[in-house]
């Protein structure tokens, strides 16, 4: 590849492209809110928040100085992300609050790079993080997620028009956005009958002596005011 071809890549990368129509702005909206609230088609996309809910486990575990072992995702959309090192202080709080926290941040961050014009650069982005995460997966199915999940952002980013890229990367961030909000909710709903009771909240409440319920209003807090301020950039208000 010579320098041209570099510089080609370079400015397709991070160059800037237009944004879509507001009237496709919704609809991508839509577009993604379907995907999240019928609980058929839930069931199926969720698999995708599990990813983010996974990786942002183990990106916080590598930040904070933890050995990441290992990551697996489940096909009833449960997962597991295994790591080393002192089971109690700040890095393993924070680890075990990146998981509801990731899909919204994700989704917040990814709207600040739409509005920026930044829209190939984030299918990038998107595809090297699946590939990193793709590094510690340790069963079947949770590969073969990552890999169709991987492999659909990469041939949107390499393969598609300009158009074309514009509206998978909203409705992804969209679903990033709304998808991030239910889980919290689908929590609580198992705490009040009793269920999940090593849950992230649950862990966190035994690492701080805070109530899970508090660790619990902040999985919405930042979920929801994520969807407010992720929503607002992308409809331009």
């Amino acid at each position: 590849m010579d320098s041209t071809d570099l510089g080609n890549l370079w400015d397709r990368v991070f160059g800037t492209q237009p944004a879509p129509e507001q009237w496709l702005v919704v609809v991508t909206g839509t577009l993604a809110l379907i995907a999240v609230v019928p609980n058929p088609l839930w069931r199926l996309s969720r698999n995708a928040i599990t990813i983010a809910h996974e990786g942002g486990h183990g990106l916080v575990a590598l930040l904070t100085g933890r050995q990441l072992t290992g990551i697996r995702l489940h096909s009833d959309t449960s997962g597991l992300t295994v790591s080393r090192g002192k089971p109690t202080g700040m890095g393993m709080i924070l680890t075990a609050a990146a998981g509801y926290t990731a899909a919204p941040l994700l989704g917040l961050g990814g709207a600040a790079l739409l509005v920026d014009g930044r829209i190939t650069l984030l299918l990038w982005v998107a595809t090297a993080l699946l590939a990193v995460m793709l590094v510690m997966i340790r069963n079947v199915y949770g590969a073969l997620a990552v890999v169709l999940t991987g492999s659909a952002f990469l041939l949107v980013s390499w393969l598609a028009s300009a158009a074309v890229q514009s509206l998978f990367a909203y409705t992804a961030v969209w679903f990033l956005l709304l998808g991030g909000v239910r889980p919290a909710f689908e929590l609580q709903s198992k705490r009040r009958y009793g269920g999940a009771p090593d849950s992230d909240a649950d862990q966190l409440s035994r690492l701080t002596d805070v109530p899970a319920a508090l660790w619990l209003f902040l999985f919405h807090a930042v979920s929801l005011c994520s969807l407010i301020g992720g929503g607002r950039w992308l409809l331009g208000l």
